[in-house]
């Protein structure tokens, strides 16, 4: 990949990473992390993956420089 198709998937999961954290802060705010315990855990799972990712992204990035 070119530094510039990594920069655009960096990108693309940062734009994971923000909506993934609104939902949370709309599930938080409402009590539905509490009343929906298994989706509030996916939603952390899919955090982690997307910060998981991005990282590998990065370092992959920073190796071609």
């Amino acid at each position: 990949m070119t530094v510039d198709e990594h920069q655009r998937v960096i990108d693309e999961l940062q734009a994971v990473l923000d909506d993934t954290r609104s939902t949370m802060e709309r599930f938080e705010a409402t009590g539905m992390d509490e009343q929906m315990p298994e989706d509030y855990e996916k939603l952390l799972v899919i955090l982690d993956d997307a910060v998981t990712q991005q990282r590998g992204q990065v370092m992959a990035m920073l190796d071609q420089a």
